[in-house]
């Protein structure tokens, strides 16, 4: 169980572009070897480096100025890095392009690896293997390591839609090691698990229209699943992390769901979402500009996260 008091670990010095401040941030990406966390401050367009413990960030790609250059950023959304730890993959959403960006050497060897799509969320396998959503076709696509044209579809792809074959707007993803791909269907208000292979999606979250209650979802966005299915979803629009336990017909609030504000335990427009290897739950707080810690209540530490 999940401490419902959070600490602000980045950001929280309201918006701005300084070292120390955030703009509507959207992903996070959390290094457990570095002990830093990789933050994408979408309205500044650029990626931060946030060592755990200090006060100010480190600009390590974009920062200069909105632009579609080699070295700029356009409304990015969010950030992994790569299989070998030596590059970030960047959805840069405004500039419809996915990039990489060199860790040790961030001067050169910039490199786009897919243009022309309204990318949102990735995530890649222990392979190199690349997934992405594609907003503007409501799909999620699959790239090989090294492949290059328009990719696979592994969900979607028919169409925009409500249908069990369909997604509206897909934002973050989720794969597991089988390379099922779970999506956060926005528009459709619902989270969508597709099992490789599979010619269409079986609901796991919300589904049940726009809404407050437990079994609902508000502008689904941040996706995590664990080792044994459960599913962790950023709701935005109700202030609030939910959890659907496998098999389960409703959700149940792990932190935030005291409405929209700034107080510890209190969220505005939560985005990006992941765990540390503790299961500690970060949270990008993007309307207060802000990166939350959920720390592991020890109280309940037999409690399965």
């Amino acid at each position: 169980m999940l401490n419902p008091y959070a600490q602000a670990i980045a950001g929280g010095n309201g918006q701005g572009d300084k070292l120390n401040q955030f703009c509507r941030p959207q992903g996070i990406y959390v290094d457990h070897q570095q002990q830093s966390i990789y933050i994408v401050d979408s309205y500044n367009h650029r990626i931060v480096k946030w060592k755990l413990g200090e006060n100010n960030g480190q600009i390590i790609a974009g920062g200069n100025g909105q632009g579609n250059g080699i070295d700029q950023l356009n409304w990015p959304t969010d950030v992994i890095i790569d299989e070998s730890n030596t590059c970030l993959i960047i959805s840069d959403w405004g500039n419809r392009r996915i990039v990489r960006w060199p860790l040790e050497n961030p001067t050169k060897d910039k490199q786009i690896l897919i243009d022309n799509i309204l990318c949102w969320g990735l995530m890649m396998n222990e392979n190199g293997d690349l997934f992405v959503s594609d907003q503007e076709n409501h799909t999620v696509k699959k790239w090989r390591k090294g492949e290059k044209g328009d990719g696979r579809i592994v969900a979607g792809g028919n169409g925009k839609g409500e249908q069990l074959n369909q997604l509206n707007q897909p934002t973050f993803i989720f794969i597991d090691r089988e390379e099922t791909v779970y999506v956060s269907d926005r528009e459709n208000y619902r989270v969508m698990k597709w099992i490789k292979g599979a010619r269409e999606g079986i609901i796991v979250a919300g589904g049940q229209g726009e809404g407050h209650c437990l079994n609902q979802l508000s502008c689904p966005m941040g996706l995590i699943v664990n080792e044994v299915g459960d599913v962790y979803v950023a709701d935005q629009w109700n202030y609030r992390i939910m959890c659907w336990s496998s098999g389960s017909k409703q959700g149940r609030i792990v932190v935030g769901g005291n409405g929209k504000g700034e107080k510890s335990n209190e969220l505005n427009d939560p985005v990006g979402l992941s765990f540390d290897v503790e299961n500690n739950l970060y949270v990008v707080d993007c309307g207060n500009h802000r990166i939350q810690r959920f720390e592991v209540d020890q109280h309940f530490c037999s409690t399965r996260i």
